[in-house]
This record gives structure tokens, sequence and C-alpha cells, in this order.
């Protein structure tokens, strides 16, 4: 398209396209009248269409909805125009020889050649005005004139005034038409809302908020506003968000497009994919300084800030993944799901605060084209109709997700998403406690069993928590001990953790789903783990016939280090049930798991709300042979009362009886045969875990519930422990509290000192 205002129609999606760029006009039939009647002009040409997008430096579509208000409109003018003939003598008045005629000619012949093209409610109010103002003046006229009103008034105004009344537009402008002034647009702008989309985007948005909705919660993440709508009559809430490259000027957008075709002649190369951080590094820096000379050869002022903020932008729909990257930078969604066929429907996430919403974001067909072409290039896996799930992760700033991508044959209507989105940092225990998931005696249990270098499953349903409870255990290993971790799709938080000073390696195995040659089992992958030095191993979920291997693993480490996993299970009989029979586990082989961390996602009594938390923490003993339920092996420790809203001990774990935690003190000198020490030296581990959270909340400080500073407390806990030790020979609880509590007020006031002078 190079003419202004020509247009080009898809007989095949039936969208009209009209060419916009530099029209005096603008692009926005809310706005301007000559637009809407170009557009109506165009509706009568192509008689059928879905949408409507106008195009200048941003396109602006008005979906099927809108576009068939305006076809209503043009429907009615071919119909008058060309079979009711309204314009003929015959229908203005009873003889052509009418005084009036010519008056009344002009007046229909406006309306309907000119203003329901371009004001079709300002037409209806004329319409209904003319027909007040003759029914006034009646009764001053002649009884051949009163019967030559009557007669234009039942054959030509009375069809018309019905005609619109028919119509959407009308039906929707009828509650706002009061001391309506004719030529405002007002009404339109209320009724017309289009999705918006730059030209250097494939992502279509809605820029006005829901109808009716009410704003309960505002935030910023980086340079992007958020808001949370609560929409009358809906159990979902509405998550609004408004990047910066939504408020720019039309210079800034014009600039980013030549940038961006510029940009597009660069086909990254499969090494390029390989080091996504160095491409994007290269993009920006490629980018900003074509920017800066793009706007110096147009003659367009940029401060610094600016010119960073369009480099970044740029750099977001070249290098990265678009929109899609400012949403994860949020770091309360937890899930998107874009659903088939693509286009057709916004993205839906799962919230921290507000769970399920709806966005007004729209990925059209060519932005899933593009994410699934950067995914397979990424992960070297494929996918297509032979291969219609594609497993894998994205890391991009701000943010970490799993992505599950599925395509034709599995999905008849084409690609779609699922992302879970990892936290920024690795969750703790601490944090868990801080959340109401565990309480801190339970915290501390746990920290005692990995001492005692159990193996331990954590188990639930999807979104239950157990893969951040897993992540949240790494935290919980002493710096001195190797930890090895094997996934089929990276979920674990390994780089945070080697940040923090630990020695971790990461094995990555082939998924479940995507049987990739070059890529070893699961269950190879976990046996080369043994391999490879005396280490902690965490498997990042057990899915298949890995669980093998992996209780062969549980035999040979069970008393040496720690070995944990995640598994999908609604109970610890259910877990059994999964690994045994259908993961064909020998039954006496499963006794090589000591605990099990049952957690879910529970459900408010009006079934609106959800809430994480874990259930129960479960010992397996050994002394049974087939049936671990009727030979009552699964003794709980702990378990989850649902009035309290936490974990209860059980008389079990409070009466000394646990054979696990028996059988860890037994091979520790200061516990061996000494249950009171135990329990002591849990109960201190817990009240660690909740004096940091009370801290924590005390002085406003979330940071200290972060992993970054969980570990050197733990760190700290088990020095001190020993320092005791070594001065008083024994464990001495009140000694080792005292000494890291003091310690504990010393860090905090220190790391609100340096807030302070960082605020100064």
């Amino acid at each position: 398209m190079t003419e202004i205002c020509s247009y080009e129609y898809d007989r095949e999606t039936k969208d009209v396209k009209v060419n916009c760029l530099n029209c005096i006009y603008g692009a926005s039939v809310e706005d301007f009248d000559v637009c809407m009647a170009r557009t109506i002009d165009k509706l009568m040409e192509v008689k059928k269409a879905s949408n409507i997008i106008l195009t200048q430096t941003r396109e602006f579509e008005y979906d099927y909805g809108q576009a068939k208000m305006l076809i209503e409109i043009a429907r009615i003018i071919t119909t008058l125009l060309q079979e009711t003939k309204i314009l003929s003598a015959n229908r203005l008045a009873p003889t052509d020889t009418s005084r009036s005629l010519p008056k009344r000619m002009a007046f229909v012949q406006k309306i309907v050649t000119s203003d329901l093209r371009r004001d079709p409610i300002g037409a209806y109010v004329e319409v209904v005005r003319e027909i007040r103002r003759i029914k006034v003046v009646m009764m001053h006229m002649t009884t051949t004139e009163q019967a030559s009103a009557n007669h234009y008034i039942a054959y030509a105004l009375n069809p018309l005034r019905k005609l619109l009344e028919s119509t959407t537009l009308i039906k929707m402008a009828q509650p706002h038409l009061t001391a309506h002034h004719v030529g405002s647009r007002d009404i339109y702008r209320e009724i017309f809302h289009p999705i918006i989309r730059p030209n250097f985007m494939l992502t279509r948005y809605m820029m006005i908020p829901p109808t009716g909705g009410s704003e309960i919660d505002r935030y910023k993440v980086s340079d992007t506003d958020v808001q949370i709508y609560k929409v009358p009559n809906q159990v979902q809430y509405y998550y609004h968000i408004l990047p910066p490259e939504f408020t720019l000027s039309e210079e800034e957008y014009t600039l980013l497009d030549v940038a961006r075709q510029y940009m597009s002649e660069h086909k990254p190369t499969r090494s390029e994919f390989a080091q996504p951080e160095r491409m994007r590094e290269v993009f920006y820096n490629i980018g900003h300084d074509m920017l800066a000379e793009i706007a110096d050869n147009i003659g367009v002022s940029l401060s610094r800030k600016k010119l960073d903020l369009l480099a970044r932008i740029l750099t977001r729909y070249t290098a990265g993944y678009g929109i899609l990257e400012v949403i994860l930078t949020d770091s309360n969604v937890q899930d998107i799901f874009l659903n088939a066929p693509v286009g057709n429907a916004p993205l839906y996430l799962f919230h921290g605060n507000y769970e399920e919403c709806i966005t007004n974001v729209i990925p059209t067909k060519n932005d899933a084209e593009a994410w699934t072409t950067r995914l397979r290039i990424e992960s070297g896996r494929p996918l297509d109709e032979a291969n219609p799930v594609l497993d894998t992760e994205i890391d991009v700033p701000g943010g970490r997700a799993r992505v599950a991508v599925i395509t034709k044959s599995l999905s008849p209507d084409g690609l779609a998403f699922a992302f879970r989105r990892h936290r920024d940092r690795p969750w703790t225990y601490p944090l868990f406690v801080k959340a109401k998931a565990m309480n801190p005696l339970a915290a501390g249990l746990m920290s005692f069993i990995i001492d005692g270098a159990r193996t331990i499953l954590f188990a639930g349903t999807r979104s239950s928590g157990k893969s951040s409870l897993l992540g949240a255990t790494l935290t919980e290993i002493m710096r001195r001990f190797r930890i090895l971790t094997v996934e089929d799709t990276l979920e674990l938080p390994v780089e945070q953790i080697r940040e923090l000073g630990y020695n971790i390696e990461r094995l990555k195995a082939q998924s479940v789903i995507t049987h990739i040659e070059s890529e070893l089992s699961a269950a190879e992958a976990i046996r080369t783990s043994l391999r490879l030095g005396d280490s902690c191993l965490f498997i990042g979920e057990v899915r298949s016939t890995e669980a093998r291997a992996l209780y062969e693993s549980m035999r040979i480490g069970a008393l040496a280090n720690v070995v944990a996993g995640t598994i999908h299970g609604d109970s610890p009989y259910g877990v059994f049930d999964r690994v045994v029979n259908d993961l064909e586990v020998p039954p006496t082989s499963f006794k090589a798991t000591d605990i099990i961390v049952m957690a879910n996602r529970l459900r408010s009594a009006d079934g609106l709300h959800t809430f994480r938390r874990v259930l129960s923490i479960t010992e397996v003993r050994k002394d049974w042979t087939e049936d671990p339920v009727k030979e009552k092996a699964f003794v709980d420790l702990m378990e989850y009362d649902s009035k309290k809203d936490q974990l209860v001990p059980t008389d079990t774990f409070l009466n000394g009886e646990s054979y696990i935690l028996n059988d860890i003190a037994k091979r520790v000198k200061d516990w061996n045969n000494n249950w009171e020490a135990v329990w002591e030296n849990i109960q201190l581990r817990s009240k660690v875990k909740e004096t940091l959270v009370e801290t924590a909340k005390r002085m406003g400080n979330t940071q200290l519930l972060e992993a970054s500073f969980t570990v050197i407390a733990n760190n700290k806990f088990h020095i001190l422990s020993e320092k005791v030790k070594e001065e008083y020979g024994a464990l001495d609880s009140d000694r080792i509290f005292a000494r890291w509590n003091e310690w504990l007020r010393k860090e905090a006031k220190d790391m609100a000192n340096v807030q302070i002078q960082r605020t100064i």
C-alpha cells in the first residue's frame, strides 16, 4: 500500500487493512469523522469484513464486534440508496408538487449520503429531532400540508429512524443521547476501543481498561505500569499492563519502526541463539547507535535517557521475546497461558495476589511463530506434527520460565503455550514460613532431616509448590557439600545457587516427552551422577522409568548425602502407587524413601481463592514387605490442621517415636538414645527460622529471607553450634541461639544502615 487511504482486503481472514500513513485525518474512526466515512465507504465495497485495521506508525485494529457496527451502517446506506429508494419524491411527499419537497429531499439526501457515513449517531439524532419538529409545527398547517407531513414521517423519516434503531451502534449510544451535541465524537470514544499495535511489534494491545472495571491495585515493574481491575459480574481479575512502548510519541514510533526494519536484515545464527545474553548485548549496541543516527538524519532530538529506553525496547522486539519479556519481569506472575488459535484470545495468567487474570495483551499468529522458532533453535528440540510437544525453558532479563508448547497434531487449532515463571531468586524455608505454606517447626524439622542426609520426595499436584520446595531445600544444604542436579527442563535455581558459593553441577537429561537422540536419558544421567563423586543429588522431577535409577542412587547414597526429588502424587500412598505400579520400581526398593513431604494448593470455601500449603511430613518405615498402608509404614510426623491453617506435630513426633529421626540420632554421639536432645535441636532450628522471619517483618527488610542471607544465616548457625560445643562440651541450645540472635541483630542493623546511606 502506497497511496493514502488505499486498502487491502484479505479474502481468507476478511481483514480490511487501510493505509493511513501521513493522512491528515489520523487513523481513528472514533476521533475523526472523515476517517469513519472513508472506512464505511470501504465496507460498502467489500461487503464482508471481520476486522478493520488502520495503519500509521501504529496499527489500530477494530475487532469483529466493532467492525460489525460500521458494517451495519454501511448496509443501511446501501439499502436506502439501492432498495428502498428513499430519495424518491413519492416517499418524501404524496405529490411531487409539494412546496416542501426540495427541502425534504435535501435533508434526507444529506442524512443518507453524508451524515450516516461521518456521524451515524448524529444522523440518528437529526432524524429524531426532525420528526419532533414536524409534529410541533403540524398544528399550524392546513389539512393538505398535514397529510403531506404525515406522509413524509411515515414513508421516509420513521423507516429511517427504525432502521438506525435496529443497529448495534445506536442501541449502545441510546443511554448517552440526552443533550447530545451533533458533531461531538465523545460517544464514539466510549464505544470504539481499538486494539493498538506499534508497527515494530507483532502483539496487539487493548489500551482502554475494561468497561465498568474498578482499579484495586497499581504497581510498577521496572519501566512498566501494571493495574489490576475488578470487573462487575466476573470472577477473574483484569491485568492491565502499560509498557513504555505504548506511550511513545509518533516520532519515536517512526524511529523504532525504521530501526527494526534495518535490524530485521540481520538473521541471528544458531551459535548466536546459543548465547542469548551476548546476542542481546550486540543487538542493543547496534540498535543504540542506529537509533541515534536515524534521529540525527530526520532531525529528532533525543535525550540520553530516551535513547537508552528506545534501544531497550528495540532489543526486546528483535533479540528478545517482545511483550512476553515485559510480563515475565513481574515477579507476581506465576503462570502465563496462550490458547489456540492464537490471535483470537488474550493472554491469561496466574497472579500471586489475584490468581487467575485476563490480560489486555493479544499475541498474534506471527508472535507465536516467532517464539516457536526461537524456542526450537535455542533448545535444539523439534516441534512439528511428528513431535507436537516442545518442553524447554527461557531466560530473559527479569525472569526465567519453563515453557510447554503444543501444536498440530496434538492441538487441532494450532500453537498453544504455557509458561511457568520461576522466582528470580531461590525460594527459602523462611520465605515459605512467611507465606504460611509451612510453619517454623516444620522448617526446623526439615532442616534437621536434611542435615541427617536422608532421602526426600516432595510430592503434590501441579502448581502445589513442590519444585519450589525442592529449590528451597538446596539453600539448606551446607556449602561444604557438593551438589548434583538432574533435570530434563532446567527449573532449579542452579545459577543463583552457584553465585552463592555452592559447589554445584547441573546435568540436563532427555525430555520424557520429546526424545532427542543427542540427549542422555534421565535414567542414564542419574547413573552418571553416581560416577561424578560424592555429592548430594537433586532430581528435578521423577516422571518415568528413571525412577529405578533414582532408587538405585537412594540405596547407594541414603546414609551419605541428601537425595531429593519431586513427584506427582496426592498422598504418601499415591506416591507409592505411582512409583511402584506406574514407574515399575520394586516395592522393596521404595523403602529407600525416608521422607515424603506432601504439598498442595487448597481452595477457600467460596471457591474463588487458592493458597499453597505443606499438608504433611511423613516418614516411611522399613519393616513392611508388601503393602505400606496395611502394614502402617507411612507415619506422619506433622499433619495439616485446617482450623489452625498450619502443620501440627503428631504424637509420634512429640513422643520421640519417629524411626527416621531416631535413626539420624544413632549416628550422632550427642543425640544417640537422647530424644530430648534431638527435640531441643529441632526446636532450636525452628526458633532460628521463626526469629529470622519476625526480624524481617519488624525491620521491613525481606532481604533477610532471601537465599543470599539465609544461606549465610544457616552457615552461622552451624559455625556457632561448633564453637559452643567446643567451649562447653555440648550443643547448648540457649547459648547457640543467643549468639546467633546477637549476630542477626548486628547484621540486620548493618543492612538497614547501608540501605539508609543508599537512599541518602
